[in-house]
């Protein structure tokens, strides 16, 4: 994947030097969660799709203790500077998304922290990922996670790791649109859940920008690249986390999708680039 010179975002926070204590966030939703079930799974012997419902919950009753912006990241911190590389291109191919729908988007922060950190979805644990808060509108984002993805995950290369944030990105687009509010964000399970077609659907809004970006921005996918993303995509679905984890798979405990289903609908959105092939909602085969 090559970015070259491409504009960063101005709205990356870098948190890593604030000491943020300890705890478990709740209310933000993205792939990370997953990655922390696993470990967790692994150390007690549980099954991680068990542990999601602890992990997913909403509390909108936590006050945001991060409202004051954070530095930039330093200009010559790589995965940092690569990261806001990535929220700009998203900012911009749904911007104008949005203009071409008539309504105005608005752009979220993406804060980079270490270890742990206060949001408005109580506190973030690295162990956890990246994920999306949206009671804060911001993306939370311990960059060691690319290191996990490479070492743990088996899923390595920079179109994987721009494939998390614009997943996470996707989130705030459902958001912006009220998906988020009317569909609700609990601790719903199953093949079919309300939170399986969450997640579904910020894949393929995630293959969405992909696709767009290219042509919008001008920075172009190396050989290899899309096969790192969906093999990203199939590392984190939940029959392949319950199979690494106890072997048995259990459908009635999905929150994210198949793994199959997570490389399809990211996918359909990286092969259409329209927001209109990203209705999880409303077919009953995903």
């Amino acid at each position: 994947m090559r970015m070259g010179n491409q504009d960063r975002s101005r709205n990356v926070e870098d948190l890593r030097g604030v000491s943020g204590g300890f705890g478990l966030r709740r209310g933000g939703i993205g792939i990370g969660t997953l990655v922390l079930a696993v470990i967790l799974g692994w150390i007690f012997g549980i099954n991680p799709l068990q542990l999601l419902g602890l992990l997913s919950g909403v509390d909108s009753g936590v006050s945001s203790t991060t409202d004051q912006p954070g530095p930039p990241p330093a200009a010559d911190d790589p995965k940092a500077q690569f990261a806001s590389q990535i929220l700009r291109s998203t900012e911009v191919v749904w911007g104008r998304a949005f203009q071409e729908a008539g309504r105005t988007y608005e752009e979220p922060r993406l804060r980079l922290f270490r270890d742990s950190y206060p949001t408005a979805c109580g506190y973030g644990e690295a162990a956890a990922g990246p994920f999306y808060c949206p009671n804060d509108q911001a993306i939370y984002l311990d960059l060691s996670f690319f290191d996990l993805m490479t070492q743990q995950l088996g899923a390595p290369g920079q179109f994987a790791h721009a494939y998390v944030i614009a997943h996470e990105v996707g989130h705030h687009v459902q958001n912006q649109l009220g998906i988020l509010r009317r569909a609700g964000i609990g601790a719903q399970q199953g093949a079919s859940s309300t939170s399986v077609r969450i997640e579904l659907q910020a894949d393929c809004l995630a293959g969405v920008w992909a696709n767009r970006s290219q042509h919008e921005r001008g920075w172009r996918l190396e050989p290899g690249d899309i096969e790192t993303a969906l093999n990203a995509a199939a590392q984190i679905g939940d029959d392949t986390l319950q199979r690494r984890s106890n072997g048995t798979v259990v459908p009635d405990t999905f929150t994210h999708g198949t793994s199959a289903q997570r490389v399809r609908w990211f996918k359909r959105g990286l092969q259409g680039g329209q927001f209109g092939s990203c209705d999880t909602f409303s077919t009953e085969s995903l």
